[in-house]
């Protein structure tokens, strides 16, 4: 039998789709969903399910951002066949965004049984919620935001890109707040910040709900509840993106850094009087 129902996939899907962009830390909300639901967390299935209803947010991401990934592929296929089209900034940007995606794929092989071992404890979680904020609001307050897209170059890319193994290492510390933070750091403004988390999200993503989907279908996870946390993650991801696209333009990560602190702290309490199992 599934370990999640179709009610438990939606409400899953729409955790995922709100959070998996926002510096929020997605695999953080989803544990803490997980366990208020009663969801044996360490179950194969269940790890493998939320690996691909990321598919979704990602899916969400490769539609709203197709002309630039259009452009990118575009870039990228001349520069193959021509020296003067490898020149551009397009056609390099390419490349560092793969490349910048084998150090957390390295990581996540070489590290898979204490990722999915020790460190899946909600205690990591809440801790890395708290840590995480720390750094998310000297980032933004410390960064000179100077900097836009065009000026991102290979340095920028890999230090932003390595900055995803945080995430995976310590779940609560948010993959699209490791990288917006890095990103900040090295100057870039907050829209530019953001915009490279998403196209670094792609690959890296991408990847790990497909190398899972083994563990989702084998280990006992239905394809309904698959196929219902997958299209409406990719729905609430969709409105999700547009969102802070347009809040970023216009605020600071602030009222990010409070929320992470406000739910670290909770999650603390829970933890503490055993309304949640770490």
């Amino acid at each position: 039998m599934s370990p999640i129902g179709v009610g438990e996939a939606a409400v899953l899907g729409i955790v995922e789709g709100v959070t998996e962009f926002l510096p929020v830390s997605s695999t953080g909300h989803l544990k803490i969903a997980e366990g208020l639901m009663g969801i044996p967390v360490e179950d194969d299935a269940v790890v493998g399910f939320t690996a691909v209803i990321q598919c979704g947010a990602i899916a969400a991401v490769i539609v709203y951002f197709f002309p630039d990934i259009a452009r990118f592929a575009t870039a990228w296929t001349r520069g193959l066949r021509g020296r003067e089209a490898r020149q551009r900034h397009d056609y390099k940007f390419a490349w560092w965004t793969m490349a910048a995606t084998l150090p957390i794929v390295i990581v996540g092989l070489v590290s898979k049984s204490l990722i999915e071992g020790p460190l899946a404890s909600l205690w990591v979680v809440a801790g890395s919620l708290i840590v995480g904020s720390g750094v998310m609001w000297a980032a933004d307050t410390l960064g000179r935001h100077k900097r836009g897209e065009d000026d991102i170059d290979l340095t920028d890319a890999m230090i932003v890109g390595s900055s995803q193994i945080l995430a995976l290492l310590f779940p609560g510390f948010s993959r699209s707040g490791a990288t917006m933070s890095a990103a900040l750091m090295r100057g870039l403004d907050r829209v530019a910040a953001t915009r490279l988390s998403f196209f670094l999200s792609i690959p890296a993503l991408s990847g790990a709900g497909l190398y899972q989907l083994k563990d989702a279908t084998a280990g006992g996870a239905a394809l309904l509840p698959l196929l219902v946390g997958t299209c409406v993650s990719f729905v609430v991801a969709y409105a999700s993106i547009a969102w802070l696209l347009k809040f970023v333009s216009q605020h600071s990560f602030n009222a990010f850094v409070i929320y992470r602190l406000i739910v670290g702290v909770a999650l603390l309490g829970l933890l503490s009087t055993g309304v949640l199992n770490a």
